[in-house]
């Protein structure tokens, strides 16, 4: 007896496309698996950079840039330029500041001249205003009881430069006047045979204003 051939099952379509799907995803994983490993591998292990950054100063960070000052003028640094809260600050008074001179060195060799500056201080609680200009400083130098040189005997050209100082700020001349170890006068302006300071380690002071508002301390220094 034979037995008859055995048919063929044949799926439907919709078995088909199921088994074709079922090998793409099969695909997809793998290739996504490679691209994870060839791609991110590289960062495996790798630093990892602080996220935190150090403050950095800058004219935005600190408001508008300082006028320039003129030569001689106290820098105003980070004075305010505009009026402050609840009204424009008074004048600075001699309660409120304190002015003390600076030279840039204590002893002079022999063709070395003295630099000179001022240092301001707003000693008070609340914020005042000061003339810094050129026009409102004096430099004196004193031997004993003789006064040597006078930065306004012969001064040219001065100029004013209203500024704010801030309560507790301290500021300093933006560029120093140098003395030439000479004697000043009116009448001598001009001269170039003005008498000189004597030297071999003899001491004068400093004192100077500004502002109308006096120094309370000299500054001491020796010509060699």
């Amino acid at each position: 007896m034979t037995t008859p051939p055995l048919r063929r099952r044949r799926h439907s379509r919709a078995v088909y496309r199921r088994r074709r799907l079922a090998v793409l995803f099969v695909l997809v994983v793998v290739i996504a698996a490679v691209v994870f490993v060839v791609i991110a591998q590289p960062w495996r292990g790798a630093p990892q950079s602080s996220s935190s950054l150090s403050p950095v100063d800058s004219p935005a960070a600190t408001g508008a840039a300082s006028p320039s000052a003129p030569p001689g003028a106290a820098t105003p640094g980070a004075a305010a330029s505009t009026p402050t809260p609840g009204g424009t600050p008074g004048a600075c008074t001699a309660n409120e500041v304190t002015v003390d001179p600076v030279v840039d060195q204590t002893s002079y060799a022999s063709g070395q001249n003295p630099k000179l500056s001022i240092k301001l201080t707003n000693t008070s609680g609340v914020d005042c205003t000061i003339n810094v200009g050129s026009a409102q400083q004096v430099f004196t130098i004193t031997s004993g009881s003789d006064t040597w040189w006078r930065s306004t005997d012969c001064q040219t050209d001065p100029s004013d430069q209203v500024v704010t100082l801030t309560a507790g700020q301290s500021v300093q001349s933006a560029s120093p006047l140098t003395w030439d170890r000479t004697r000043s006068s009116v009448d001598t302006c001009n001269s170039t045979s003005r008498p000189r300071a004597g030297a071999g380690g003899a001491t004068y002071h400093l004192s100077v204003s500004i502002g109308g508002i006096p120094s309370t301390q000299t500054a001491s220094f020796q010509l060699n």
